[in-house]
């Protein structure tokens, strides 16, 4: 991972990505020490969590770590999730973030040197390069070591750097990095 001190440095995670991420690779994310490690690597001037959540919901098991995060440094931007049933009856729930976490990013490629982008959605590769022609560097984090893997081609290919969720386990991971 190439960091220079000086840098300007955004984190944007796809929370819904980032969660299935993890959960193949069988590890829970220490928010705080995922902040913590940035911070030792740039100027952090921004953390972005992005998740939709069900509102109608009477316990909602993202909310604390909503709260958590809202509280602790990141900027959480959040939409409802819509609810349906498929054809096969069963109950789905959508809540496309791409665009809200597009828009932010765009934006803030003029004032970061540095954007790291938690996501392995192949639906970010033109927005990755959108914010390259900005002037910002995009660091693409994900995985190649789930089966499958969860990093989109065309996504791995537009950023300047791939880095590997797994490699930093034991920088974030809960508990020092055991699972």
């Amino acid at each position: 991972m190439a960091f220079y001190p000086d840098e300007r440095i955004g984190l944007f995670i796809d929370g819904a990505n980032l969660f299935s991420t993890t959960k193949a690779l069988d590890f829970d994310i220490d928010f705080k020490r995922l902040l913590d490690e940035f911070r030792k690597r740039g100027k952090l001037i921004r953390a972005n969590y992005y998740t939709a959540l069900l509102e109608h919901e009477d316990y909602n098991p993202l909310r604390p770590l909503v709260d958590w995060l809202d509280y602790n440094g990141f900027s959480v931007i959040t939409k409802p999730a819509k609810e349906y049933t498929d054809e096969g009856g069963r109950r789905r729930i959508k809540g496309d973030m791409d665009i809200e976490l597009t828009v932010d990013m765009l934006e803030a490629a003029t004032y970061l040197d540095h954007i790291i982008l938690f996501s392995g959605d192949g639906d970010f590769s033109r927005a990755v390069r959108a914010a390259q022609s900005k002037g910002a560097r995009v660091s693409v984090v994900s995985s190649l070591k789930t089966s499958p893997s969860m990093i989109s081609d065309d996504l791995r290919r537009a950023a300047n750097t791939f880095i590997e969720l797994a490699d930093l386990e034991a920088m974030i991971g809960r508990d020092g990095g055991g699972a």
